[in-house]
């Protein structure tokens, strides 16, 4: 699952903090309805900055600290592309050990330069044996748009590089395209011989 953007646990508006915390919950019922492990996952990015990373960061540990049992066992943190990074992303899991699931195409445009290989060594530590195998997100730039914006379908070459970057690391990865079903066929002819991406997962 992948909440809309209006879900901001670290507002600093109570309301809106009241409003995405129903909204959560509702997210782990539906998963929960459905008889499914902890393995599947609700993914949210920690926020706003508001003008001190700081002290929304913290905002953010101590909403998660008051939510529900069935919404901390399924929710996992992403890096954005603007505000936190996977940097960011794993100082906040020491505080409150929530899994990291790292976004590719957010971390080529939001990084301290660190190389993929040591991101993934970091990122697949903060899922234990209950989150099963840990998530990336893939997604490339969308031709001519302002940096972030997602394409419409599989970039080949883009994708081979994040097939190389990535060896020897085992996770899932979801593919956030515009055209869904064309580009996962398409990436499967490109990885047919490469048996770690095949995972089949429970997440929307």
């Amino acid at each position: 699952m992948h909440p809309d953007q209006f879900i901001v646990l670290n507002s600093k508006r109570p309301e809106v903090v009241e409003r995405s915390i129903a909204e959560l919950m509702y997210h782990a019922e539906v998963l929960d309805l459905f008889r499914l492990d902890s393995t599947a996952k609700i993914q949210l990015h920690l926020g706003g900055v508001y003008g001190d990373k700081t002290k929304s960061m913290q905002r953010f540990i101590d909403v998660y600290a008051s939510l529900d049992d069935s919404v901390k066992r399924r929710l996992v943190i992403e890096n954005d592309d603007r505000s936190y990074s996977v940097s960011d992303c794993l100082t906040v899991h020491k505080k409150i050990d929530v899994p990291v699931l790292f976004d590719y195409f957010h971390h080529s445009l939001l990084n301290h330069n660190e190389p993929i290989s040591d991101v993934l060594v970091d990122v697949s530590a903060t899922w234990s044996s209950d989150d099963g195998i840990p998530m990336v997100d893939y997604s490339s730039q969308r031709p001519h748009e302002k940096p972030g914006r997602h394409a419409d379908h599989i970039n080949r070459k883009d994708f081979s590089k994040f097939i190389d970057e990535t060896k020897p690391f085992d996770f899932d990865v979801m593919l956030e395209l515009k055209d869904k079903e064309k580009s996962v066929l398409e990436v499967i002819v490109i990885i047919a011989n490469d048996k770690r991406f095949l995972h089949i997962n429970n997440n929307g």
